[in-house]
């Protein structure tokens, strides 16, 4: 069973546009739809939509330290790539958290955060090279 898609509330979806539609387009995701509130980006069968709903209860932002979703975790095709997302996302709304998380054997594992507390972890193969 794989995921259809999952759809994050944002607070802004401009700020959110930048942010993770530069990381999903790294990541080898499509955008294939727009609408007035909300994008979603598409790969391999499983969506990952943004959307700052006007159902939003006004003032409450998200929280990774609340219940619910933590972080959302992405392969990627290795090491080196990994690398040079984590550098290169600075420019565009994302902030490495190195050294908060342990990591798994025999991985590659950088976690960054987006301008909204969204955490995301990417996970490579191998270590890089060098």
């Amino acid at each position: 069973m794989a995921i259809h898609h999952l759809q994050i509330w944002v607070p802004d979806l401009g700020r959110a546009e930048r942010s993770w539609g530069w990381l999903l387009d790294e990541l080898g995701f499509v955008l294939s739809r727009k609408w007035e509130h909300g994008r979603v980006w598409r790969k391999d069968g499983t969506g990952i939509a943004i959307e700052q709903s006007p159902d939003m209860v006004p003032g409450m932002l998200y929280s990774r330290l609340r219940p619910g979703l933590n972080h959302i975790a992405f392969e990627v095709g290795s090491a080196d790539e990994l690398v040079r997302i984590v550098a290169a996302g600075v420019a565009y709304g994302w902030t490495s958290l190195d050294g908060r998380h342990p990591y798994p054997p025999g991985t590659t594992t950088a976690f960054i955060e987006d301008a909204d507390g969204f955490e995301v972890e990417l996970v490579a193969p191998e270590a890089p090279a060098g």
